[in-house]
């Protein structure tokens, strides 16, 4: 492909100086993976400047940077300058891979991004359509997947993802939305027609530094990103959601609401039983009723969350209600590992922010009859000021806390359990992660609930710089094999 034709989008945010005309057969941001014909895109970051990498990068092969509109710099290759080198990249990465499905719905929040994106592809598919989801999954199709581990990948993944979806016969596609994809500028070249939005609650202020920061970075799918008269599917149960609706609305899109107080998808009722929950539900304006065979209220709301991208993404309301009768778990989302032949049962789940630990531990509560106990940590290298909370979350909603590691990175274990320990004094400490979970699995007695929380999915644990095989899953069926035997 020619330069040219990776700067052709209207209002490209960048100059070109040099040969149009050079081929350009790769981009990345990273120096590493630059070979002769690669556009190397200098990222300015939060750590690190790509711009001191150009030569590394040059030495490679580059035929062409991307740079900031100031550098002061020289190269042998074509250079294109702009004032947002990371929206520039996310326009040309749609241009190097322009095939993507006709139909692309997004969803933010704090919370429940995942679900949404699993339960919307799970849904489609039910309709009968081939539909995908991008996000901390990976790329996950009716029969492929691939995984990377990002929650939003960078912009040339994520376009070449969406064009490995199109090429699948994937008409259909959900991609979850950070805060940090959205601060980024990486979902800027999607054509979004359909946009959602779960919940807000602490995370990422390491980042953001503040709340507001962290809300406006996710405002931005609806007021930037979504395409003007596109569908916003909100959460009205949530204090941000008349804020958020005005900003929407403002922006030229339409507002969609969901949740107890919503007005297009409204929860009018909920029950639970042993095998999920029974919900009574209004969809634009028709009552039904559905039995949802997932725990938590929580994932009603998701069910509700995907189940407006699918209408608003041309989904026939009757049949995609149908559809959710017949939902899956997702990988890592109260994932039932196993249970005791006492009937104690082991939950791994992916919550790491106080209100998803608050929300799957409340979850848990009516299935057990006996004590919910609950293993968490806190991440290193995160927002500490979540730690204490995370700590009364637990102290609060679990009758036994065993207070663990989660990923420590870079930080000394013991002082991020320190951290977390005034949010819940009488926690039982255990640092090493597989113990604390042997030793919670141990003591289940008949009636009980065990919550194994902070990296569900995962199967690696972050020590340092070094990723360590690790998988709660795993550990906790191995737990339960050595005490019981094999089932």
């Amino acid at each position: 492909m020619r330069l040219a034709d990776l700067i052709t989008a209207p209002a490209f945010p960048g100059i070109l100086t040099g040969d149009a005309g050079t081929a350009i057969s790769a981009l990345t941001a990273d120096s590493r993976a630059v070979r002769p014909g690669t556009l190397f895109a200098a990222l300015p970051g939060v750590k690190m400047d790509g711009h001191s990498y150009i030569p590394a990068a040059l030495a490679a092969g580059a035929s062409a940077l991307l740079v900031k509109a100031d550098w002061d710099g020289e190269a042998p290759v074509p250079v294109i300058r702009s004032a947002e080198p990371r929206l520039a990249l996310a326009w040309m990465a749609a241009a190097f891979h322009s095939a993507m499905p006709a139909h692309i719905a997004a969803v933010t929040g704090t919370n429940g991004k995942t679900s949404t994106a699993v339960f919307f592809r799970q849904i489609w598919g039910q309709l009968g359509q081939r539909a995908a989801s991008i996000g901390t999954l990976g790329l996950t199709g009716p029969d492929f997947e691939t995984y990377e581990g990002l929650t939003t990948p960078d912009p040339v993944t994520l376009h070449r993802y969406l064009a490995e979806a199109a090429g699948q016969g994937c008409a259909y596609t959900c991609m979850e939305a950070s805060s940090h994809g959205l601060d980024q500028f990486r979902l800027d070249a999607v054509p979004v027609e359909a946009a959602a939005f779960t919940n807000l609650t602490r995370d990422h202020l390491d980042y953001h530094k503040t709340v507001e920061a962290y809300f406006a970075a996710k405002a931005g799918l609806f007021t930037r990103v979504l395409k003007a008269g596109g569908i916003a599917v909100l959460n009205a149960d949530i204090p941000e959601f008349p804020t958020l609706k005005r900003l929407t609305e403002e922006a030229g899109r339409r507002v969609w609401s969901f949740g107890r107080n919503g007005t297009t998808l409204r929860l009018t009722d909920r029950s639970i039983h042993t095998g999920g929950q029974t919900l009574s539900l209004e969809v634009m304006g028709v009552t039904h009723t559905v039995d949802l065979p997932l725990v938590g209220e929580f994932q009603a709301m998701n069910a509700l969350t995907a189940l407006g991208l699918v209408l608003a993404t041309g989904g026939a309301p009757a049949a995609a209600v149908d559809a959710l009768n017949h939902l899956t778990g997702v990988p890592g989302r109260l994932e039932k590992a196993g249970q005791r032949r006492n009937g104690a049962s082991v939950y791994v789940d992916y919550s790491h922010t106080p209100d998803s630990l608050i929300n799957v531990l409340t979850a848990v509560r009516p299935h057990a009859s006996g004590r919910v106990i609950v293993v968490f940590g806190c991440g290193g290298d995160r927002d500490p000021g979540k730690r204490p909370l995370m700590g009364e979350a637990a102290a609060r909603y679990a009758d036994v806390q065993i207070l663990t590691d989660d990923n420590p990175r870079s930080e000394d274990p013991a002082t991020i359990r320190a951290a977390a320990r005034p949010g819940c004094p009488d926690a039982i400490e255990i640092g090493d992660r597989r113990a604390a979970i042997f030793a919670a699995v141990d003591m289940l007695q008949e009636g009980d609930v065990l919550v194994i929380a902070g990296k569900g999915h995962e199967d690696g644990q972050i020590v340092g710089t070094v990723t360590l095989p690790f998988d709660d899953r795993l550990v906790a069926r191995d737990a339960l094999n050595q005490m019981e035997g094999p089932e």
